[in-house]
């Protein structure tokens, strides 16, 4: 691992702070562009590691949310990251498939809100 001073270990990744779930952030690792959002549990992270495709906790379905099982949109993951707090996770992937939002939109956000509130849609 490179630049790696510190050793620590997965365990010390604060999952207790929000409940058993941190942020997970998706973001291609060509472009920069921020993907999506989502959650993860220990065990999504520890599925993550494993096979090298994004997983995610579902909070509606209450079940693990292995990224384009049903769609094909997968997240082949390239590195992963993780912030300062220790409770938040940055997932640089490869997005294959027609894009990272269930909407079909490369990126989950692909929205504007504007100076007087207004919300506009942009490329995405």
């Amino acid at each position: 691992m490179r630049g790696s001073r510190d050793a620590s270990s997965i365990d010390e990744i604060d999952f207790e702070k929000g409940g058993g779930l941190i942020p997970a952030i998706a973001q291609d690792v060509v472009t920069g562009k921020v993907l999506m959002m989502a959650y993860m549990n220990r065990e999504a992270l520890d599925v993550t590691l494993k096979e090298g495709k994004a997983c995610y906790w579902s909070r509606s379905r209450r079940e693990l949310w292995r990224k384009g099982a049903t769609s094909g949109d997968i997240q082949i993951v390239r590195e992963v990251l993780v912030d300062c707090d220790m409770d938040t996770i940055l997932l640089l992937v490869d997005q294959q498939g027609d894009g990272a939002c269930h909407t079909k939109k490369w990126s989950c956000f692909f929205r504007r809100i504007n100076e007087k509130g207004e919300i506009r849609e942009i490329d995405s």
